[in-house]
């Protein structure tokens, strides 16, 4: 017979890793905030292709302050596509300030003429409709978390949503400090990310939670420990597997795709390390927390 491992034996340990890491990222968030997106801020992105041509951010830089004050100040960041050949580079270009029609002409023909290269595109989002994309992802967010508390109400008890609930606040806030530690762009992807995590991760603690309630029923009376501990033990090989399989594809994405979309890859791949731990460390101890009591 094999043996089981006791998860709830160390569930207090690997809560004192979730609490250290959600304090490294609520003091991240308050300290150095988030390097948001075009979307997010308001403002233009100026996309520039360079062919036959090696440059870097400090040339693109220096030249383009020629411009204005805005572009001395500019966030720049290389982008890379898949397909792209060798010989070609392209960086985009943000600035926190919209232009008129007459502005955006004249800023395109001197950036061509400094940088000798060509503005392939040349995007603006007022601040308007960047305040409403803010607000619609939080209440994207909100509702997602929501809606998900009265399903698993319904499917299983509450203290099953509550524990789902409170794993995947956990889940979202950890990605969400690690993308602030390390920079990453929070835009339309990144959001993506946030709201594919949410699905990921209450897959993986419907799957346990389903098994709990059975093993509730079937050994009735039985620790409560012991039981959870059985039914993890149970999920332990699928949990696995669904993982590393989502894991290696997101990890790859992030090494290797472009930068439209290494912020979902990067979300995805942190969030995939965090969800599948929270599944096991977190929703488990409050379940077996709250029936004791």
């Amino acid at each position: 017979m094999r043996k089981e491992i006791d998860f709830m034996g160390k569930s207090k340990i690997f809560i004192a890793i979730s609490l250290i890491l959600i304090a490294i990222s609520i003091v991240s968030i308050l300290t150095r905030g988030f390097n948001f997106g075009v979307e997010f801020t308001g403002g233009s992105e100026i996309i520039v292709r360079f062919e036959n041509k090696q440059v870097t951010e400090d040339d693109i830089r220096t030249a383009i302050s020629q411009i204005s004050e805005e572009f001395a100040k500019a966030r720049i960041v290389e982008i890379r596509s898949a397909g792209d050949p060798s010989n070609v580079q392209k960086y985009s270009i943000i600035v926190p300030k919209t232009y008129e029609p007459d502005e955006k002409q004249k800023i395109q023909e001197e950036m061509e003429k400094l940088l000798s290269g060509k503005v392939v595109s040349f995007n603006e989002i007022s601040g308007t409709a960047a305040e409403e994309i803010r607000r619609g992802t939080w209440t994207a967010i909100l509702v997602a978390l929501v809606v998900l508390l009265i399903y698993i109400t319904i499917r299983f008890r509450f203290i099953f949503g509550v524990a789902a609930v409170v794993a995947l606040i956990h889940d979202v806030l950890i990605t969400m400090g690690f993308f602030s530690l390390f920079g990453y762009e929070i835009n339309v992807a990144a959001v993506a990310a946030f709201l594919t995590l949410l699905g990921y991760s209450l897959n993986d603690t419907i799957v346990l939670s389903d098994r709990i309630r059975e093993n509730m029923k079937r050994y009735r009376g039985r620790n409560m420990v012991n039981i959870v501990n059985m039914s993890i033990n149970q999920v332990l090989a699928r949990t696995i597997n669904t993982s590393l399989t989502t894991f290696f594809v997101v990890f790859v994405l992030l090494l290797f795709a472009g930068n439209a979309v290494k912020p979902f890859a990067f979300g995805m791949t942190v969030g995939t390390i965090v969800g599948t731990y929270s599944s096991l460390y977190i929703v488990s101890p409050i379940i077996v927390k709250w029936t004791k009591q």
